[in-house]
């Protein structure tokens, strides 16, 4: 599928996103929970480390992806939600590197937002996303 990242020259760089992302019609679009960095026994990993809680995250929310016949690339929308934005903003190099280890360099149109807190008390961010896949015979067999 033709997925069209679009960054103006009239905007400042990206950095870490694309201002705009063009899928083509026809695909199929994968809505994707927010996931945090809980591990598979449901209990939060990093407590108190912002970093290895947006790979954990990152990395649960890119295996609902994959679960769902979709990849990384994919991904045309990004909602990152933030408990400590000074706290992501001081290590955003790394959270960046996190991001291109996992998923590449070809960015979603994404959004960064604060928030007083999350569901689970220990969660500093939770990772939503839509991807569009274009083979409609990717689709699963089983979504559980």
């Amino acid at each position: 599928m033709n997925v069209v990242r679009v960054n103006p020259a009239g905007l400042a760089p990206p950095s870490g996103f694309s201002h705009a992302v063009v899928a083509p019609t026809g695909g199929r679009t994968i809505y994707l929970a927010g996931q945090t960095a809980l591990d598979a026994d449901g209990r939060i990993v990093g407590v108190g480390d912002i970093v290895a809680q947006f790979r954990q995250a990152l990395s649960n929310l890119v295996t609902a992806l994959r679960a769902a016949g979709g990849s990384p690339e994919h991904l045309v929308q990004a909602t990152i939600y933030i408990v400590d934005v000074p706290a992501y903003k001081a290590r955003a190099k790394e959270i960046g590197r996190v991001w291109r280890e996992l998923c590449g360099t070809d960015y979603p149109a994404a959004a960064g937002i604060g928030v007083a807190r999350l569901w689970d008390d220990e969660a500093l961010v939770e990772i939503a996303g839509i991807a569009v896949v274009a083979d409609r015979s990717a689709v699963p067999a089983s979504m559980d």
